[in-house]
């Protein structure tokens, strides 16, 4: 409510004269070119860690992101953070994603935190599963300790695989059903970094698949994912 009362009066945060020039520098670049071909372009595929499933009252409590560069995944350009909480959360949010009260209480300031991200971002694509939690929760994340509406393009692998597997469509709807049928390895389930790395691996199935059906561009992926959810809503 708080934070929702501050985005109507215009409250804006208040960055120092260093996180302000970083802000700027972000703000500065270029879009991403979008009708690159998948491998001329870097794309930044995220998860993240939350307080809970509420998307108006839970926090944002750790990144995870890795890059795809040209097709190939870099795992020298990663990234994780945890954003420093003022109270931990509780005992059963914290058995599902391993980051202890000592951990969310040592965090990086959440200012300082979201430009880190901002950075190795830049303004590259985002990918990620089921876009809508992680979107709005890095969204009010960055509206309440920035200021900023991020208006960012997202990829939502969650209707790009059904869009290209058909016939999967009705059987397979979570990330662990993907990633278990393009047999996927991933070690620490409900980890953000783990995650973004198993459903980084899964765009690059995505990117193979689409290749044989002449698809070679993020814009055409955009297309297949929005024909895929007019196909959702009538079905």
């Amino acid at each position: 409510m708080i934070s929702w009362l501050k985005s109507l009066l215009g409250d804006k945060p208040q960055l120092s004269a260093e996180q302000q020039l970083r802000f700027d520098a972000w703000r500065a670049l270029p879009d991403a070119p979008l009708k690159k071909s998948f491998s001329e372009m870097r794309c930044v595929v995220v998860d993240v860690e939350t307080t809970g499933l509420n998307l108006m009252q839970d926090r944002l409590i750790s990144i995870g992101a890795v890059a795809v560069v040209n097709g190939k995944i870099a795992l020298g350009d990663s990234f994780y953070i945890v954003l420093q909480q003022q109270a931990a959360s509780d005992k059963g949010n914290i058995l599902i994603h391993g980051i202890g009260h000592a951990e969310q209480l040592q965090g990086e300031p959440p200012v300082d935190a979201l430009l880190s991200f901002l950075e190795y971002l830049g303004k590259d694509p985002l990918v990620a599963f089921h876009v809508t939690f992680d979107e709005t929760m890095i969204k009010r994340a960055l509206r309440d300790y920035l200021g900023l509406n991020f208006k960012h393009p997202w990829l939502d692998l969650a209707y790009v695989m059904p869009g290209l597997n058909p016939p999967l469509a009705k059987r397979f709807r979570a990330l662990d059903d993907w990633i278990g049928h393009s047999n996927i390895r991933i070690d620490a389930r409900h980890n953000a970094l783990a995650d973004a790395l198993a459903t980084a691996q899964l765009l690059q199935v995505a990117y193979a698949q689409a290749s044989r059906k002449d698809i070679t561009k993020m814009s055409e992926l955009h297309d297949l994912e929005k024909n895929q959810r007019w196909v959702n809503s009538v079905s």
